[in-house]
């Protein structure tokens, strides 16, 4: 006998109770106010009117030259200092870049062009401004501002990177049919004179992943047998910046100056100390110039394998609240990685100071 509206039952399989003929749930939940950036001053901008002259070529004095080789500002008894690897990547505690003075400042550029890239934890620059923020980078050479990503309103030379469940500009921007989103490059190398030392500050990390590897390219090259390297050492590569701005202008984004073509070494010499790097990246060197295509293809697919598979010369630069990250441009590769959950947000900045055109070894 069918059960009255007044009598209950317990289902066998799951012990709910319900009132037949209508089951009784609990009430939901109330939905939680969605969260906003942290920072939002620092989301991505962009304005598709906004447009800048071409580059002036200049003359850099690398602030490391000027540097006390024993780092007395930088490296006091009290800093925390954990290399990662031999060749790359070391982490300082215990040191507050917008503290330094200017011998400090020198310090740090000529460590991070020995340690390639280095990581610096609990700092206070996100919280300093913008204004400050650009101050202490430009100490490093004129602050470059980007062809097609993402800036501040009244401020073009900060970079946004930035992510989150509504926002993924970097994976459309990429596409979405591949296996994997690793995009190994060293930033805008196309440019006369690309960018030397470079800041990245973290405004919100992810719990877990989305770090970036970076690669030595210094030791990259020592790898290699003596032969090889002559052979390598008086070739030049067409760094091109054509696809970025057709990409950016389908997607309804910024193109803000002439995309351009540029010729740089295969192999260039740090101005600081000395040693030879090689410097091409499969984002944005599309030719050895002078090869034909298949010579040129051949010669840049072993060199790319070799780059971004030598496990042995790379590091992984974890993200914390109020961590900073420094590397050389000149002589490392790096990725981002795309590993944490789509629904948090990762939200950083990056300042790049540009420096020499690259000098042939």
């Amino acid at each position: 006998m069918a059960p009255s509206l007044t009598e209950v039952t317990i289902h066998q399989s799951t012990g709910i109770s319900i009132d037949s003929p209508t089951l009784q749930r609990k009430p939901e939940a109330p939905k939680l106010p969605k969260i906003g950036p942290a920072y939002p001053f620092y989301l991505p901008y962009f304005d598709t009117a906004e447009k800048f002259p071409a580059w002036e070529d200049f003359e850099h004095t690398d602030p490391g030259l000027r540097a006390d080789p024993a780092k007395p500002h930088l490296l006091a008894k009290d800093v925390q200092r954990k290399d990662l690897c031999p060749y790359i990547g070391t982490e300082l505690k215990n040191v507050q870049l917008s503290q330094l003075s200017k011998e400090g400042l020198d310090e740090v550029a000529l460590f991070v062009a020995e340690r390639k890239m280095v990581i610096f934890r609990d700092q206070d620059f996100k919280d300093i401004g913008p204004d400050r923020q650009i101050e202490i980078v430009r100490y490093f050479g004129p602050l470059h501002r980007h062809l097609t990503s993402a800036n501040v309103k009244g401020y073009p030379e900060f970079n946004i990177v930035y992510r989150d469940a509504e926002d993924d500009y970097l994976l459309r921007f990429l596409g979405g049919n591949s296996t994997s989103f690793t995009t190994w490059h060293s930033d805008i190398s196309y440019e006369r004179q690309p960018p030397g030392t470079t800041l990245l500050f973290m405004l919100e990390p992810p719990a877990m992943g989305s770090d970036t590897i970076f690669a030595s390219q210094v030791e990259a090259y020592n790898r290699l047998s003596p032969e090889f390297k002559k052979r390598l050492e008086g070739l030049k590569a067409l760094h091109s910046s054509i696809f970025d701005a057709k990409k950016s202008a389908k997607m309804g984004r910024p193109v803000r100056r002439e995309p351009i073509e540029t010729e740089h070494p295969v192999v260039r010499q740090h101005p600081v100390t000395g040693e030879k790097a090689l410097f091409i990246n499969p984002i944005f060197t599309n030719r050895i110039v002078g090869f034909k295509a298949e010579e040129s293809e051949y010669l840049l697919k072993f060199l790319f394998d070799h780059m971004t598979k030598g496990a042995d010369f790379q590091v992984r630069a974890t993200y914390e609240p109020g961590t900073v990250v420094v590397w050389d441009n000149r002589v490392v590769l790096h990725s981002g990685t795309t590993d944490s959950l789509t629904s948090e947000r990762r939200h950083a900045v990056r300042l790049a100071s540009q420096a020499e055109a690259p000098i042939p070894a």
